[in-house]
């Protein structure tokens, strides 16, 4: 499916945001709550179909159709759903609320300020550019581990937070003040999608409209791919660009073509010992192959009943990683159990069971399976545990082929297999060790994927009990650090007696936050860093997170590894990825036997004990206020946002007055030359990197160019609200392969000087000549993370058309979002001829809206040989081809609002 950008003015006027009663609605009792529906089953009778053979995904959005006032549409999908037939159907869809992250959310508000100052200056008012929809804003994303493995290690990372964000978190209380509907919640809170499931979630909602109260399912957009997390609850969600979630904000719509809904049969059961992590990591490397990109999954069959909810959150927060839109499990009675165990409270849940069973969206032992278009089995029982890596969350590992994996990635980059080296390595709290190839140098448990599961991270704590009793040890090199989704997880830790364990082999808590799996794994002690960059070290990271991208993590690990976070404890002590985990002790006790992985493994009886004891209501209760110092911080007020022109973390950015790179006055792009040209699997990571600020890099030279320290660059994470250091900062991933030059890294060739150059150096050359710019990809272009940053420095550098074999859903948006031309090559570049020296040409652009085609027609630099390639398009409705003619997102939103 494509998120698509809107195309409607302000069709109806919506006083909650979300949902109001129609004539044709009806009032019900449901709970002892009076309240306005609009009833699905009823729209069944009318269509004449079977509801039970509607996919639950499926009836929430023909709620949405029918709330919307759109009947004949409703009918039209209700009519096709039922046959197993494609939708082929656009809607407008509306969610109920909006979700963002701190390193989102910023530039998106940034982008709202802009749009706010150029209403004004039009002579509009402030608050026509106001979020119409209940907006939460989570400070999730800018923690990093700069302190670790010891006591304070919490307090000094959060005040380094403080100390660097002090300009970032200012706008944030700036704009919690100036803008209607949005609510921000601060740094220490926790993880933004564990905050959603614990907290924001109410799988059903009830709100005031004209007429009287209605209830709706709860719906959410996020401006992270995770957002898909929410599914496991019965929540329909998945991730949009900032730019996409900018329209809705300002009352707009989200128009989607309805994807194909494709079922997910579980089967089976797992076996002892099988956590979410490893049934998370067998789908992904299942389902990847299966061509499920942009599809909406629905899980069905048996073995859903027996998966909690916190399992099923884990498996639904992967959907990016297997290429789907979303994964849905249907509301049921473990929805209804979740609810009430994480503090909800009881008439509300009362009233989500009977809202659903009178809309027939509560799946039950008894329900027929629905119809899809398409169904793909998976046997729970056939899951072994099991690891990802080293650079993809789909390349699955077992336990013993560590060594054989991290050996094969460096055989295909040419590296060679590891250097082998036996000598003992000392363990925390003696003098530094060596550190060798396969050395596990970071080992972090963090992200919302296995932190949000409380049966996993009691794994965690009962192993690491296990093996302090048996007097096993983390060797010195080991950065090791524990970064819960929310304050309930030390809670439960705590209460079941295990927390010291962990804190005795050096997984203090280091705050709540993203950290490692966003790039926040902070340095390496110096010793390590010093022997991995004298030495060319091949060392790794294992991380219970969802996303392993080379160069993520850290620009010194070339293997990071996502694994349940047991198994992040056992690898941290075992302390290198070499050998063979499953055969293999990880080290040895006391008396100097040997413990295996299986000696300490935890029994799932006594985890479920420990679960049934410690994980309560009231562990979700209480929640906390966030870092100390964030109600002090000193903000502007008033509706208009003074922009300070000396500030390196907050501009008024350049992108809202960006015109179109395609008009009707042309017919072709000319003389265009390749800025990168790149293979497959090519991330938004590798495109716009979050990591720290290389002092050499463009960004690092402009920022001490105007004063900054260089201790204080930061990450571009942190910086992505200043587009002068986003813009040096595209495609600066040290881990990114371009093949123009040899070697990994942020250069590129200027082609006709052929000097080879940063690549934002390289632009500005050629934009002083006037040369337009291409990117030149092959497979999968802009998979990983939602990051409008990607899309907005491809365009700020110059490029106006992206030409790759595929297209990862968000990315491509973006780029529509941004006014660059994606399109489709029908084989890779290689295979067609190209080198990526060649000068580009881009024809049939006045018919490409009606042909969906264009010709792309390649000069070699010298000699005969002309490539001309039909080349298909990749824009996929009315309302992309009408933002690619405004230029982007920004200055359509502005054409909108009566603002030229």
């Amino acid at each position: 499916m494509s998120a698509m950008p809107p195309t409607i003015t302000r069709d109806r006027p919506r006083p909650d945001g979300a949902g109001f009663v129609e004539p044709q609605s009806q009032v019900v009792t449901l709970a002892g709550r009076r309240v306005g529906i609009h009833c699905v089953p009823a729209l069944a009778t009318r269509a004449g179909i079977d509801l039970d053979l509607v996919p639950f995904a499926g009836r929430v959005l023909i709620e949405s159709l029918l709330r919307a006032g759109d009947e004949a549409s409703a009918i039209t999908l209700a009519r096709r759903l039922a046959a197993g037939r494609p939708a082929d159907l656009e809607m407008n869809f509306r969610p109920a609320r909006l979700l963002v992250q701190d390193y989102t959310g910023i530039p998106l508000l940034i982008d709202l300020a802009a749009v706010r100052d150029a209403v004004v200056a039009d002579g509009g008012r402030p608050e026509l550019v106001n979020p119409a929809v209940p907006t939460d804003v989570v400070v999730d994303h800018s923690v990093q581990v700069d302190v670790a493995g010891r006591p304070d290690a919490r307090a000094r990372n959060e005040s380094l937070e403080l100390s660097r964000n002090g300009e970032r978190y200012a706008f944030l209380r700036w704009a919690e003040q100036a803008f209607d509907n949005l609510r921000v919640f601060p740094p220490g809170a926790g993880i933004v999608h564990q905050i959603n499931i614990e907290r924001l979630s109410t799988v059903v909602r009830c709100e005031p409209g004209p007429v009287g109260p209605v209830g709706y399912p709860d719906t959410v957009l996020g401006t992270d791919s995770h957002t898909t997390m929410v599914n496991g609850l019965g929540v329909l969600g998945w991730g949009v660009g900032g730019l996409e979630a900018a329209a809705v904000m300002l009352g707009l719509a989200h128009p989607i073509a309805v994807p194909r809904i494709v079922g997910v049969r579980l089967v089976g059961a797992a076996r002892p010992g099988i956590c979410a992590t490893d049934l998370v990591l067998a789908l992904t490397a299942h389902l990847r192959p299966q061509d499920v990109g942009g599809a909406l999954l629905e899980f069905t069959g048996p073995a859903v009943a027996g998966l909690s909810a916190a399992d099923r959150c884990t498996i639904a927060n992967m959907a990016p990683e297997y290429g789907a839109m979303a994964a849905f499990f249907p509301v049921d009675a473990e929805t209804l159990r979740y609810l009430t165990n994480t503090g909800r409270a009881s008439d509300h849940v009362e009233f989500v069971a009977a809202y659903c069973r009178r809309q027939r969206t509560l799946n039950g032992p008894d329900a027929p399976e629905p119809r899809f278009s398409r169904v793909i089995d998976f046997d729970l029982g056939s899951v072994e545990a099991t690891l990802a890596g080293p650079s993809h969350p789909h390349q699955r590992v077992s336990l013993d082929a560590l060594a054989a994996s991290l050996n094969q990635a460096l055989t295909d980059t040419g590296r060679g297999p590891a250097r082998t080296d036996t000598r003992p390595h000392t363990t925390r709290g003696g003098a530094p060790g060596s550190v060798v190839d396969g050395d596990v140098v970071i080992a972090a448990i963090t992200s919302c994927t296995s932190t949000s599961n409380p049966r996993a991270m009691l794994a965690a704590g009962l192993l690491a009990h296990r093996a302090v009793e048996r007097g096993l040890a983390v060797p010195a090199h080991v950065k090791t650090s524990f970064a819960p989704g929310s304050p309930s997880v030390a809670r439960y830790l705590r209460d079941a007696g295990w927390l010291a364990a962990l804190e005795t082999l050096g997984f203090h808590v280091v705050g709540f936050g993203c950290t490692t799996c966003n790039g926040g794994s902070g340095p390496l002690a110096p010793h390590v860093a010093e022997s991995i960059d004298r030495h060319d070290l091949a060392v790794c990271a294992v991380l219970s997170g969802n996303r392993n991208f080379a160069g993520r993590i850290h620009p010194q690990v070339k293997a990071n590894y996502l694994a349940s976070p047991a198994l992040v404890v056992a690898l941290a002590i075992k302390g290198h990825v070499r050998g063979d985990l499953r055969s293999e002790p990880l080290g040895l006790d006391r008396a100097g036997a040997p413990v295996h992985l299986a000696d300490i493994w935890p029994d799932d009886a006594e985890l479920a004990r420990a679960e049934r004891r410690c994980v309560h209501p009231g562990m979700f209760a209480a929640a906390e206020p966030g870092v100390t110092g964030w109600a002090g911080i000193a903000a502007q007020t008033g509706p208009i946002h003074r922009w300070q022109p000396e500030s390196t973390y907050i501009r008024r950015p350049p992108h809202p007055e960006l015109g179109a790179v395609y008009d009707t006055e042309h017919d072709a792009i000319r003389g265009a030359r390749v800025l990168v040209l790149l293979g497959d699997s090519i991330s938004t990571d590798h495109i716009s990197p979050v990591g720290s600020i290389a002092a050499a890099s463009p960004a690092g030279r402009h920022l001490l160019a105007l004063g900054v320290r260089r201790g204080g660059l930061n990450s571009y994470g942190s910086r992505r609200g200043d587009h002068e250091v986003m813009v040096r900062g595209t495609f600066a991933n040290p881990r990114l392969l371009n093949h123009l030059v040899s070697g990994e890294g942020g250069d590129t060739v200027h082609l006709p000087t052929r000097e080879r150059l940063p690549i934002f150096d390289a632009a500005s050359r050629y934009r002083a000549t006037g040369t337009p710019l291409i990117v030149l990809a092959g497979n999968g272009y802009g998979m990983g993370s939602s990051r409008d940053w990607a899309a907005k420095g491809q365009r700020l550098l110059g490029v106006v058309a992206v030409l790759a074999e595929s297209f990862e859903r968000i990315h491509r948006a973006n780029l529509c979002a941004m006014g660059v031309l994606p399109v489709k090559l029908p084989r890779g570049w290689r295979d067609l001829g190209l080198t990526g020296r060649e000068e580009f040409d881009i024809e049939g652009l006045r018919t490409m809206r009606e042909s969906r085609q264009v010709v792309v027609t390649a000069r070699p630099e010298r000699g005969s040989g002309v490539i001309r390639v039909p080349a298909q398009v990749d824009i996929r409705s009315d309302g992309e081809w009408e933002l690619l003619g405004h230029g982007g997102m920004l200055p359509y939103l502005k054409s909108r609002l009566g603002v030229r």
